[in-house]
């Protein structure tokens, strides 16, 4: 049997977390199923009951997907509650290029990648790195708080 991986996340607004999470993994959103306009068209086509389905839910694309087919699936589902405490999990994007670059490119790759997001919504936490170790990672949230890493 096949499997297949599919990171789903618990949000407040799915098309905010589509917009920036593409931008930042370089990922597209996911059109809905041939036939059907809309995700919630073909939810709805697919016997999921209306109650179960809250506004504007499935309107826009709720997923999306590694163009190159690579990557996993990310499905960001819209919740009631919000974000309780600390993520225990969280992404590293690793942009730098690892420990065979010299650390000055790594860095300058990192905070250019580091000022788009923050263009996208980002905010920044915390810059870690110590030159003696050659590490460099900046600690960033999303635009609903959840931590990531720039490495």
């Amino acid at each position: 049997m096949e499997m297949t991986l599919q990171l789903t996340i618990d949000c407040a607004d799915p098309r905010v977390m589509v917009d920036f999470w593409s931008q930042a993994l370089g990922y597209v959103p996911e059109p809905p199923p041939e036939g059907h306009a809309t995700w919630r068209a073909y939810w709805e086509a697919s016997g999921v009951p209306g109650e179960e389905l809250p506004p504007g839910a499935g309107d826009a694309p709720e997923s999306i997907v590694d163009p190159a087919g690579r990557g996993p699936r990310v499905w960001f589902q819209q919740v009631p509650e919000p974000k309780a405490g600390k993520n225990r999990w969280h992404f590293d994007l690793k942009v730098g290029g690892g420990s065979g670059v010299p650390r000055d490119v790594r860095v300058r790759r990192v905070d250019a990648t580091v000022e788009r997001l923050v263009g996208a919504g980002a905010t920044v936490l915390r810059t870690g790195g110590d030159p003696g170790t050659g590490f460099y990672a900046v600690a960033m949230r999303d635009p609903e708080g959840n931590e990531f890493d720039v490495v």
